[in-house]
């Protein structure tokens, strides 16, 4: 269902006036710091922590401060459409929820949730590699709301297929490859902390569910280490046992299979060696659009057209890949420039508002993708928290637009800008 900017407005406004606040912190910084406060040191710092000194996050959300939008006045803006049209198909804005993995480090039904929310709303969803729960149950969920999936390399060709055929089958509308993930980044927050959630089983149900990893497992030697065992040990075992889908705690424990799982995930899920020519191969496995994500060199794009892709999500995946890169929205103009439209060109990293939707529209995004704020409103009130921050966003999004002298998406231009 849609609501237009100002009933969102006037719906904040008199539930205030009925002493009912919003469920969630309205501007950025304060949801940010409430879900700080709700969630534990290990979850914000996975959720909100960067690579390095995290340079990279600041320089993404800065690099929106120096593009300032110019208003034009007196151009009836009364009737407005925020409607956007992305692989051939009309959607109801121009948001979309990037794939974030571990969700259930913040909220228990974690991806279900969000894809209950998205849903709600129309706003398309990027299913996480590194889900709680797997595709097929996200979907269900959402029924037939657009949803994406996000495909990480993994070292097992025989997987990637699998992952591909099970995206298909439960109705997603495109296959997301993430391209900067080949290793994970120097993660200075996660590290101080010595915390990797995926050793106790989180963020790994898209493996767990699959035919194929199971039968990975089943050729994986058990790793012959000698630790000594503590009780953080015991009590890392004890979550590892419980995140395995099953039920009987002693029975999963005896199989092994938990553990050979965190193994066999460890060992595979992502492929250093990967190259433009693998693309060839995923190009065989689906007729469903590609989307190239993590692209931040012109010439990348460039390539992505040259080898058949379908379209491209400027990411440096929220700074948490590489410290001292550059920002995302700096290198979109050069970006858009080669693609010339081409293929649609979506934009992540340091999306925190409508201006900064606007804003990367107007310099050649044909749509934009949320992060961790979505993520900070599961943590707060779950499902409907998610609901009420696209709505949000949306709204927000809206006024900007109207304000600025634009009654539709098509307008946002160049020219909407200062010095663009």
């Amino acid at each position: 269902m849609e609501v237009s900017a100002l009933d969102r407005q006037k719906e904040i406004y008199l539930n205030g006036f009925n002493g009912q606040q919003p469920i969630i912190p309205i501007s950025n910084k304060a949801l940010e710091q409430a879900a700080q406060k709700r969630i534990s040191k290990k979850a914000f710092a996975y959720i909100a922590g960067g690579a390095g000194v995290e340079s990279t996050v600041k320089r993404n959300i800065e690099a929106f401060e120096r593009h300032a939008i110019l208003p034009r006045m007196l151009r009836n803006v009364g009737e407005r459409s925020t409607t956007i049209s992305l692989f051939g198909k009309q959607r109801a804005s121009p948001f979309l929820l990037s794939p974030v993995g571990v969700l259930e480090m913040v909220n228990a039904e974690a991806d279900l949730a969000v894809a209950r929310a998205a849903a709600s709303v129309g706003v398309p969803y990027i299913f996480s590699n590194q889900a709680s729960f797997p595709m097929e149950s996200c979907a269900a969920e959402m029924k037939h709301a657009a949803h994406w999936f996000q495909l990480y390399w993994s070292k097992s060709k025989d997987l990637v297929a699998s992952f591909v055929q099970r995206a298909e089958k439960c109705g997603c509308e495109a296959i997301v490859v993430t391209l900067d993930t080949t290793m994970l980044g120097w993660r200075t927050r996660d590290l101080e902390l010595a915390y990797l959630p995926f050793l106790e089983g989180k963020g790994i149900a898209q493996y767990t569910s699959d035919p194929v990893f199971q039968q990975l497992m089943d050729e994986t030697t058990a790793a012959n280490t000698k630790r000594r065992i503590t009780v953080q040990t015991l009590k890392g075992l004890i979550q590892l046992v419980n995140n395995y889908p099953g039920t009987g705690f002693f029975k999963k424990l005896k199989s092994g299979r938990p553990l050979k799982a965190v193994q066999t995930f460890t060992s595979s899920y992502t492929n250093p060696y990967t190259t433009w020519e693998d693309l060839q191969f995923l190009k065989t496995l689906t007729k469903l659009p590609i989307i190239l994500k993590g692209i931040q060199h012109p010439d990348d794009a460039q390539k992505a057209i040259d080898y058949g892709m379908d379209g491209i999500i400027v990411s440096n995946h929220g700074g948490r890949q590489v410290d001292g890169s550059v920002s995302t929205l700096e290198m979109l103009p050069a970006i858009a420039k080669v693609v010339q439209k081409r293929i649609p060109v979506l934009l992540d990293s340091g999306i925190r508002g409508g201006a900064d939707a606007f804003k990367a529209l107007a310099l050649g995004a044909d749509a934009v993708c949320l992060g961790r704020p979505y993520v900070y409103a599961l943590a707060l009130a779950g499902e409907e928290g998610v609901r009420q921050l696209l709505l949000n966003y949306r709204a927000d999004f809206e006024l900007t637009m109207a304000l600025s002298g634009c009654k539709s998406v098509a307008e946002i231009n160049a020219d909407t800008l200062l010095n663009a």
